[in-house]
C-alpha cells in the first residue's frame, strides 16, 4: 500500500521509466528514469552535508525538473521538504529560515537568477550531478523532528507576524494528488502547462502530484508569461489549470494577436483557482478556451482542494462545486458577516493539515478537536450541495451598516467589455468604511472611471458602489497571479488621498 509522497514518483519509474516525466523552460527534458537519477543524486549531497529523517530541507524553488527532483529527494531520505519562493524579500526568506531551521538549503539557481541571489547572500556552494546545476548551503545545526508523517511544510504567505508553517503530511498529499488525477480524468497521454508556482499549494499538489500519480508530462515555467502560454496551449497541451488574473493575461495577448478564441487548441481541461468566478467573465473564458471552464476551492491548509467543479460548457453555474468526495463542509452562520444561509466555510477530511509547525496556538485556532478546519472565507451551500464563496471573512466590507462582499462588486464591474480584471477592498473613513475598486485595462483601451462607475450603477444597490475607481495598467500581484489587495492603498496612495 502507498504510505508516502514520494511513492507516486517510485510507481511510475518502476512501470514506466522511459516516458517523458518533466521538462522545463531551461531546456531540461526527462524521462521517469531520469527523474529517478536526479532524485537520487541530489539525495546523495544532502547525505554528504549530514541531513538526516527528520530534519527539514528547503528548497528556494522556481518552477523546474531539478527543483521538483529536490522536493522527492528530501521526501525519499525521510526528511520534510519545505518548498520556498526565492522572489520573495530577504527579511521574508529569513523569517521562514529561522522558523524552520533546515538542515540544508537548496537553490535551484539554474533557472532562477533570485535564487541564485539568494545562495550567494546566504553563502551557498555549488553542486552538479544528474540534476543539473544547483546551490546547497547548511546554515543551521541539525535538528530532526519526531514527525515522521509529515511530508511537506508550507509557509503562509504575509510580510508582517510570525510565519506559519502549514504541516502536510504524506497522507494529506496522497490524496490530494490522487483525488486531483481523478477528478481530471489525467492520463498518462495528458501534458501539463506548469506555471502556478510549486513553492504554493496550487501547483505543488494539484499540478505536480497529480500529474506525476497519473504518469503525465508536466512541463515547468518558472514565471508566467502570456506569450509563452499562449504559445505552449497552441502546441499539443492539454490541461492547464490557473487563477482569473492568468487566463485575463491570455485572452488579453490573444485579442492583441486578433483572436477572440484559442486557436489550434488540444486543450481538454481548464480550471480557476484562488479567487470566485463570475458569471460574465466565465462564458468570456469558455467562449475563449472552447472548453468547460471548472472552478474549485481550497487553501494551503486543505491540501489545495476540497471542492471542484464538473461543469458541462456554458453551465451558467459559478459555484465552486461540491465537496471532494471523502470529504466534508460545513457552514458556521455565527461569525461576523454570517447569517440567511452564509457564514465561515468550514471543512473535513483526509485533505486536512497536521496543523501549524511549532504553533499549538495558531492550530488551535482554526482547528477543532473533531478535525472541522476553519477557513477563514465566507460562503454558502445551496440545495445541490455546491460550495459559494462569498468573500474572505477579513475583507468583508461594512458601508452604512450593510455587509459588502468584494466579490459581488468585482463581478460586476468585470462585465465591462475595456475590464482586465479588477479588484475591490475597503477603507476607512469617518466611522465607516468606503469600497474602493482598482481596474485593469489595456494601456491603449483605457476606460474612463465616470463611465465606469455609471456601469457599475446600473448592477449595484446603491450601497454597494465604489466611491472610488482606479484605472490601472497593472496591479500588484504574487508569484501566483493573485491580486495582492494588501499593497493597492499604499501603491496607488497618491490618487486615492486621504481617507
Amino acid at each position: 500500500m502507498t504510505a508516502h509522497w514520494h511513492d507516486y514518483l517510485a510507481a511510475q519509474i518502476a512501470t514506466r521509466p522511459d516516458a517523458r516525466a518533466v521538462s522545463d523552460a531551461g531546456g531540461t527534458d526527462w524521462t521517469y528514469s531520469d527523474l529517478d537519477a536526479a532524485c537520487d543524486a541530489i539525495a546523495g549531497h544532502l547525505r554528504a552535508a549530514g541531513v538526516q529523517p527528520g530534519d527539514r530541507v528547503a528548497v528556494l524553488i522556481e518552477n523546474s525538473a531539478a527543483g521538483v527532483a529536490a522536493l522527492f529527494a528530501a521526501s525519499r531520505m525521510g526528511a520534510i521538504a519545505l518548498p520556498v519562493n526565492p522572489r520573495q524579500s530577504a527579511g521574508e526568506i529569513d523569517r521562514i529560515l529561522g522558523h524552520a531551521r533546515p538542515a540544508a538549503v537548496l537553490f535551484t539557481s539554474a533557472i532562477s537568477t533570485d535564487a541564485a541571489a539568494q545562495a550567494a547572500r546566504l553563502g551557498a556552494t555549488p553542486i552538479t550531478g544528474a540534476f543539473g546545476e544547483m546551490h546547497l548551503a547548511t546554515p543551521f545545526l541539525s535538528a530532526p523532528d519526531d514527525l515522521p508523517d509529515v511530508a511537506v511544510l508550507l509557509y503562509t504567505t504575509g510580510t508582517t507576524g510570525a510565519p506559519k508553517g502549514v504541516m502536510l503530511t504524506h497522507a494529506n498529499l496522497l490524496f490530494g494528488g490522487r483525488s486531483s488525477a481523478t477528478q481530471r480524468k489525467i492520463t498518462p497521454e495528458d501534458r501539463i502547462y506548469g506555471v502556478l508556482p510549486v513553492s504554493h499549494v496550487f501547483g505543488l499538489t494539484s499540478i505536480t502530484t497529480a500529474g506525476l500519480c497519473a504518469g503525465a508530462h508536466l512541463h515547468f515555467e518558472p514565471r508566467f508569461s502570456a506569450a509563452r502560454l499562449y504559445q505552449a496551449l497552441t502546441s499539443g497541451f492539454t490541461l492547464y489549470s490557473g487563477v482569473p488574473q492568468m487566463h485575463a493575461a491570455l485572452m488579453q495577448y490573444a485579442k492583441e494577436q486578433g483572436y477572440d478564441r484559442l486557436p489550434d487548441s488540444r486543450l481538454r481541461y481548464v480550471s480557476s483557482g484562488a479567487a470566485p468566478l463570475d458569471p460574465a467573465w466565465k462564458r468570456k473564458a469558455e467562449a475563449f478556451y472552447g472548453v468547460p471552464l471548472q472552478n474549485g476551492f481550497g487553501m494551503t491548509e486543505s491540501t489545495a482542494g476540497a471542492t471542484l467543479t464538473h461543469s458541462l460548457l456554458g453551465d451558467p453555474d459559478t459555484s465552486c462545486g461540491p465537496a471532494l468526495p471523502g470529504t466534508e463542509l460545513a457552514i458556521d452562520e455565527s461569525v461576523p458577516g454570517g447569517g440567511n444561509g452564509v457564514g465561515e466555510v468550514l471543512t473535513r477530511g483526509p485533505h486536512v493539515m497536521k496543523g501549524y509547525y511549532r504553533n499549538p496556538e495558531a492550530t488551535a485556532a482554526v482547528l477543532s478537536a473533531d478535525g472541522w478546519l476553519r477557513t477563514g472565507d465566507l460562503g454558502r451551500i445551496d440545495e445541490q450541495g455546491r460550495l459559494h464563496i462569498v468573500g474572505r471573512s477579513k475583507e468583508l466590507i461594512i458601508h452604512g451598516g450593510f455587509n459588502v462582499y468584494p466579490p459581488e462588486v468585482e463581478a460586476a464591474l468585470n462585465e465591462h467589455p475595456q475590464v482586465i480584471q479588477c479588484a475591490v477592498i475597503g477603507r476607512r473613513k469617518d466611522g465607516d468604511e468606503e469600497v474602493l475598486a482598482f481596474v485593469q485595462a489595456a494601456p491603449d483601451d483605457l476606460p474612463d472611471p465616470d463611465a465606469l462607475r455609471a456601469f457599475a450603477a446600473e448592477r449595484l444597490s446603491g450601497y454597494k458602489r465604489p466611491a472610488r475607481i482606479i484605472v490601472a495598467t497593472s496591479l500588484p500581484a504574487a508569484p501566483t497571479g493573485k491580486i495582492l489587495k494588501h499593497r493597492l492603498l499604499d501603491i496607488f496612495a497618491d490618487q486615492l488621498g486621504p481617507a
